[in-house]
C-alpha cells in the first residue's frame, strides 16, 4: 500500500493552473523527446498538442501578472510540483543517459 502524498500547499487559482499547465507542457515534451521516443507519429502528436498546452501556460502566466502576482513563490510552487510527481515527469524531457556497454 503507497503512503498517502502529502497535501498540496495553498495556492492561488492562477498559481494552481500554472503549475498543472506546465506539468502538462513537460509531459508533452517528454513524449516528443527523441532521445526516449520510439515512433514519429507520438511524437507528432505530443507537438501538435505542445501548441495549445504552451498557449494556456502563457494565460495562466499573463492572469497572474495582470492581477498583480508579481512573484513566483518558488519555494510553494516547487512544493506543488513535487507533490504531483514533476520530478519524475521533468526527467522525461531531458535527453536519456547513454545506456552502459555491456559487461564481459
Amino acid at each position: 500500500m503507497r503512503p498517502e502524498p502529502p497535501p498540496l500547499p495553498a495556492l492561488t487559482r492562477s498559481e494552481g493552473e500554472l503549475v498543472d499547465c506546465y506539468l502538462e507542457v513537460v509531459d508533452l515534451l517528454g513524449r516528443v523527446n527523441p532521445s526516449r521516443g520510439t515512433d514519429t507519429y507520438g511524437a507528432l502528436r505530443a507537438a501538435q498538442a505542445l501548441v495549445g498546452r504552451a498557449l494556456a501556460l502563457r494565460e495562466a502566466l499573463t492572469v497572474m501578472h495582470l492581477r498583480g502576482e508579481t512573484e513566483l513563490h518558488h519555494a510553494t510552487l516547487g512544493r506543488a510540483l513535487r507533490v504531483l510527481d514533476g520530478e519524475r515527469r521533468s526527467s522525461l524531457a531531458v535527453v536519456a543517459p547513454e545506456p552502459e556497454p555491456p559487461s564481459r
